[in-house]
């Protein structure tokens, strides 16, 4: 997704999933690891990694080896040779178990599972490793990926190495696992992608990790899961390494880390043009939670030079997303909220409970990088922590509001800088209320304090408030936290952060804390991520 120079109710049971506990993706985790197995055993039918069992399959187990055959059963004893041959030829309740090795292919899924005979599972068997791996194959379609899932639903892809796809050509964009069309019941787990990458210049130069794009008007992908992969190693141009876009609701991006890349980590975008109805063409009602995102920059990247534009998480024309509990670090932008389309906006988004420490720039911008673009309406910024951001001194501060920025809310959040001291950077002023901030902690690793509202700057909390009538409830003091090198965003007792802040329910606050103890304990809610 190209960005400028400053800076950038579903169905039951998935309800039930996204609003699941952390022992939820533990158990999803751990279904990934190795096992110790007898032979030919593949632990699908009747199995299941989530907790609603919408991957589980119940019909036979087929296999994949490098040293089988097409010709031959798919059996353990006889297995297919090719992947492409065995999605071909399984059927709604199969697992397909790729046997140990490097398989060179590009694999195209457009059969589905189903509710009554199960999921079409895709799987390495488990105990051994597998690589699909795109050295030397072209990039069919003018944008494809090493595994593509075209219009299909009750369909898991797990366990698999996916590497290796690259192009030099602007005309090119290879994509590591790209779900593409419509279906529902999806689930993308425990894979580890990287080195998808274009090389050719500029932003028409582009690539992705895992793209997801809903092209349909009239059916949407839903009730999709993404947990549990590592992403790195990734050249992306103007493109992000995780993004979903288009007609794409209900659905969870789940404990993933993703590293190394040089743009976006996670982009949940609208107004694309991806989906043919505009109405339905933004990623929406949606949950970002307990990801692990660092080391992400365009900084050097041909399409920006040297600029700091890469967000952690961008949220680039969605509604009605949550993002929550996610740990991100040396990046350029952590979390960003906006439209990069003049008229649109992100909307009724909750940002909670995240810690964002070490970035290049902003820790947290809401609004359009430009007078000419879109903006943010209705997003909810509560109990994050926002730790020495802006470490390259690109202006833009720990807290940013940007252009055509409404009804936004800002609290309970622990704002700690650099040596520059900018905590709060409201620049515009374009319009007369951005947002409302109250009841947040100021302090800074240096003496200087710059708050800056509709773009006038203010050096005390006193002066601040007077000038700005926000934040009456703030504070400005040092948030004592357990470590500040490692650093350890904990805060030890007698900190001013303990029952210094304000409840507006669980529904915003949410149930847990960044640590996943209770949120509120004690007389009062604390401010930042952490609940002590």
């Amino acid at each position: 997704m190209q960005r400028a120079a400053t800076v950038r109710a579903s169905v039951r049971r998935f309800t039930a999933m996204l609003r699941a506990t952390p022992a939820l993706l533990l158990l999803a985790l751990a279904a990934h690891a190795p096992a110790a197995l007898s032979a030919g055993a593949c632990p699908i039918p009747g199995d299941s990694v989530f907790g609603d069992a919408f991957d589980r399959s119940s019909g036979r187990s087929v296999y994949v080896a490098t040293t089988g055959s097409n010709t031959a059963d798919g059996s353990w004893g006889t297995p297919w040779r090719t992947i492409q041959y065995a999605v071909d030829h399984a059927a709604a309740g199969d697992a397909i178990c790729v046997r140990g090795g490097v398989y060179n292919e590009i694999v195209t899924l457009t059969r589905s599972g189903s509710a009554t005979a199960g999921s079409l599972v895709l799987q390495r068997q488990p105990g051994e490793s597998v690589r699909i791996d795109g050295t030397g194959l072209a990039v069919p379609n003018g944008q494809w990926g090493l595994v593509t899932l075209v219009d299909v639903s009750h369909v898991a892809v797990r366990g698999f190495e996916i590497a290796n796809f690259t192009t030099t050509s602007s005309a090119r964009v290879p994509i590591g696992v790209y779900v593409t069309g419509a279906g529902t019941s999806l689930a993308i787990a425990g894979n580890r992608i990287h080195h998808i990458r274009n090389t050719a210049t500029g932003c028409a130069a582009n690539a992705f990790g895992l793209k997801v794009d809903g092209t349909r008007g009239d059916a949407s992908i839903n009730q999709l899961v993404i947990t549990g992969n590592e992403l790195h190693d990734l050249v992306l141009g103007c493109s992000e390494s995780l993004s979903l876009d288009g007609n794409v609701e209900h659905w969870r991006i789940t404990g993933n880390i993703v590293r190394d890349t040089n743009n976006i980590a996670i982009g949940a975008i609208g107004f694309e043009n991806i989906a043919p109805l505009p109405a339905v063409d933004q990623a929406r009602d949606g949950l970002i939670d307990g990801n692990t995102v660092y080391n992400v920059s365009s900084f050097g990247n041909s399409a920006y030079g040297n600029i700091y534009a890469a967000g952690g998480i961008y949220v680039d024309g969605g509604t009605r997303i949550t993002i929550e509990r996610n740990l991100i670090h040396h990046v350029d932008i952590g979390i960003e909220v906006a439209s990069e389309h003049s008229g649109r906006t992100s909307s009724d988004v909750i940002v909670r409970n995240n810690l964002v420490h070490s970035g290049h720039s902003a820790g947290i911008s809401i609004g359009g990088y430009d007078a000419s673009v879109g903006g943010s309406t209705r997003v909810t910024i509560v109990n994050n922590t926002l730790y020495r951001n802006d470490s390259a001194s690109t202006g833009s501060g720990e807290f940013q509001i940007q252009y055509h920025a409404t009804s936004n809310t800002f609290a309970n959040n622990l704002v700690f800088a650099g040596p520059q001291g900018l905590l709060v950077n409201a620049f515009t002023g374009d319009t007369a209320a951005p947002a409302g901030l109250d009841h947040n902690l100021y302090f800074g690793s240096g003496s200087a304090r710059e708050w800056v509202w509709r773009g006038t700057s203010y050096a005390s909390l006193a002066a601040w408030r007077t000038g700005s009538g926000q934040d009456a409830h703030g504070l400005a003091a040092n948030p004592l936290f357990v470590d500040t090198v490692a650093p350890d965003l904990r805060v030890a007792a007698g900190s001013p952060a303990i029952d210094a802040g304000t409840n507006p329910g669980a529904a915003t606050v949410g149930a847990v804390d960044f640590a996943g103890s209770a949120r509120v304990q004690g007389a009062a809610i604390d401010i930042g991520a952490y609940e002590r």
